[in-house]
C-alpha cells in the first residue's frame, strides 16, 4: 500500500513538473506596436513635472496625449525635444478641442503627438507647457517620457 501511495505521489509530482516546464517554455513576451500615454491637466495639480516610461516595438508608434487649455494662453511645445532622433521621430502634433457636449466656456482640450520608433535603443522626449509669446511664462509644467524601443 505504501509503495502504491509513493508511486502515485511521485507520478503526480512528475506530471506537475512536466506541465510547469511546458508553461515555462511559452513564447517570449512581445513588445507592443502601439503604445499610448495620457496625462490630464488634473495630474499636474500638485506637481510641475511628470515622468513616465514606456516600451515599444521597433517600427511601432507612441501616442502622447496631454491635457491642455489654450484659452489660458498656455500650450505644450509643438515640437517635442527628442534626445536621440535616430531612435524616435515625431510624426504629428495636433490640438483636440473639448468634447462637443462640453458647453463650458474655457473647457480644457488635449494635445496629441505621435512618435515613430525607428530603431532599438532608449531615448527621452521632453515637452513644456508655456505661454509661447515673448515675456510669457515658460516651462510651467514639464512632461518627460523615457522610451525604450525593442526589436
Amino acid at each position: 500500500m505504501k509503495k502504491v501511495l509513493i508511486l502515485g505521489i511521485t507520478g503526480v509530482t512528475m506530471v506537475l513538473l512536466i506541465l510547469g516546464l511546458v508553461g515555462c517554455t511559452a513564447t517570449k513576451p512581445t513588445t507592443e506596436k502601439e503604445v499610448s500615454v495620457e496625462v490630464s491637466i488634473g495630474d499636474f495639480t500638485n506637481v510641475s513635472s511628470i515622468s513616465r516610461e514606456v516600451e515599444v516595438a521597433k517600427g511601432g508608434t507612441v501616442t502622447v496625449i496631454l491635457g491642455s487649455n489654450q484659452t489660458t494662453g498656455f500650450q505644450w511645445s509643438e515640437h517635442a525635444q527628442i534626445g536621440d532622433t535616430t531612435i524616435l521621430e515625431q510624426t504629428s502634433h495636433k490640438y483636440v478641442s473639448p468634447e462637443v457636449d462640453t458647453q463650458v466656456v474655457g473647457a480644457a482640450g488635449k494635445e496629441e503627438w505621435i512618435f515613430k520608433a525607428l530603431k532599438s535603443g532608449t531615448t527621452t522626449v521632453t515637452m513644456e507647457y508655456s505661454r509661447p509669446w515673448e515675456g510669457g511664462e515658460k516651462g510651467v509644467w514639464k512632461f518627460n517620457l523615457t522610451i525604450t524601443v525593442k526589436s
